[in-house]
């Protein structure tokens, strides 16, 4: 595990998580709808966020577990780590933040997550941390622009007026 167990995780405000995810993530999007941000500081400087909140369907996801009750289980909705972390990290912080979460939320029952394969990688990070994979999709919702964003269906409409969407010059 090397450095990776030095790595201090703790929560932090939604604001400095949000300015590092766009940063660091390969997005460069925020979930406006994350309601827990841990960040991952090694050698006294943040280097990661996880944000954490209600899902985008809730109703698509809750059937997953059965029994499960509407408010017993989060989604992992972003997770950026810049370069400096060692080896590991991503899982290691990973655990960190699920056992935090139900020592101080035990109400919360089960945690999702999605790996876009389209972008960064298949989900190997979320099985290292005993996620289990539930299916694998063909991405289908992401929209590739002429400038080289891409862009998901779901914020293209959703936001057709948006920033992003006014520099593509579609319209």
């Amino acid at each position: 595990m090397g450095r990776a167990k030095e790595i201090i995780v703790k929560v932090i405000p939604s604001r400095i998580a949000k300015e590092f995810v766009k940063r660091h993530h390969y997005s460069g999007k925020v979930v406006n709808n994350s309601q827990l941000h841990f960040g991952a500081f090694l050698d006294g400087v943040l280097h990661g966020v996880l944000q954490y909140g209600p899902s985008m369907d809730k109703s698509k996801i809750q059937p997953l577990v059965e029994g499960t009750g509407w408010n017993e289980f989060l989604e992992l909705n972003r997770m950026a780590f810049d370069d400096y972390l060692p080896r590991n990290s991503e899982s290691y912080c990973i655990g960190k933040t699920l056992r935090l979460i139900k020592k101080h939320a035990p109400q919360i029952k089960w945690v999702v997550s999605f790996a876009d394969g389209a972008q960064c990688g298949d989900g190997t990070i979320y099985r290292a941390s005993n996620f289990i994979l539930t299916g694998i999709k063909p991405n289908k919702a992401i929209y590739l622009f002429p400038s080289g964003d891409r862009i998901a269906s779901m914020t293209v409409t959703a936001y057709w007026d948006s920033p992003i969407m006014r520099k593509q010059a579609i319209f």
